[in-house]
């Protein structure tokens, strides 16, 4: 046990002595000097030392023409780094401090875009995943993100981006809200299931979750010998969605336990990689 200590704070030390030295061989570089270094590293994609090299800067000279410059593109270098909390605090802390800023809308739409991708890990980016599976917190909070920025930022050059993810945060949502209530035909929690199918109507209209939550509904009240609601759902999905999996050709429910999803064509053809995406990167500074 005290070999294992003495190795860790080994480490510790030479991981010191490390950025201490990183530190002692810039001690001349001017505040454009580190600047124009992290830019460097921006354009090679080595966000580490990018990140290394705005902080440095900030640092240094936190009143200089370059430091908000610095703290809006290392909201950029967190995100292309996929550290993705480290760019959603950096873009608060942005925001809290110049709430006037001209270019303050990045750093809201930055925060969104970072919680939007939020628990995308490196194989996820390469391997097919169901966002729609998982705890929605981080969506529902890009969601709002992205509401904030049209609400204060209408005419921001973000805006049109801002809009169509909101579009897919919401189906997403919904997507959410069928898996739920999947979940809850398996755990054979009948009138829950109907509640979620329901809340996607009421909530959620207009996106491609809606046949399926009202096949939901048709079958949890089924189950739960409600035949008038049941038919009543039933009359709304045959009229707007006859050509829906849990129909039969006559139009007749296939009573099934739990609600048959069908994954995206495009999310398939491409192994999930058709919405990754590049933001800009903040660049408002007038040439010298």
């Amino acid at each position: 046990m005290k070999a294992v200590v003495k190795v860790v704070a080994l480490l510790f030390i030479t991981v010191l002595i490390a950025a201490c030295a990183g530190e002692q061989d810039r001690p001349d570089l001017s505040e454009r000097e580190i600047y124009e270094t992290a830019q460097g590293y921006l354009k090679s994609k080595n966000f580490a030392l990018a990140v290394d090299n705005l902080q440095l800067l900030e640092s240094r000279y936190p009143f200089g023409p370059y430091a908000e410059q610095a703290q809006l593109e290392i909201i950029y270098a967190h995100y292309r780094r996929g550290d993705n909390e480290a760019a959603v605090a950096a873009a608060d802390r942005f925001i809290r401090l110049h709430p006037q800023h001209q270019k303050v809308d990045y750093a809201y739409y930055m925060r969104g875009l970072a919680n939007y991708t939020d628990g995308e890990g490196f194989l996820e980016r390469f391997i097919p995943t169901d966002m729609t599976q998982r705890d929605p917190g981080s969506t529902i909070q890009s969601f709002d993100d992205f509401r904030q920025l049209l609400q204060r930022f209408p005419d921001s050059e973000y805006a049109d981006d801002a809009k169509a993810r909101m579009i897919q945060l919401r189906n997403r949502l919904a997507r959410y809200e069928i898996n739920v209530a999947n979940y809850y035909f398996k755990r054979k929690a009948y009138l829950a299931a109907a509640n979620r199918g329901r809340y996607v109507i009421e909530n959620l209209p207009q996106t491609p979750a809606i046949p399926d939550a009202l096949a939901v509904m048709v079958q949890a009240y089924l189950l739960l010998g409600m035949n008038d609601l049941a038919d009543q759902s039933l009359s709304v999905l045959r009229k707007n969605f006859p050509d829906h999996p849990s129909l039969d050709k006559k139009g007749n429910f296939i009573s099934q336990v739990g609600i048959e999803q069908e994954g995206s064509f495009v999310n398939k053809a491409t192994l999930g990689l058709f919405d990754r995406y590049e933001p800009p990167k903040f660049d408002n500074r007038e040439e010298d």
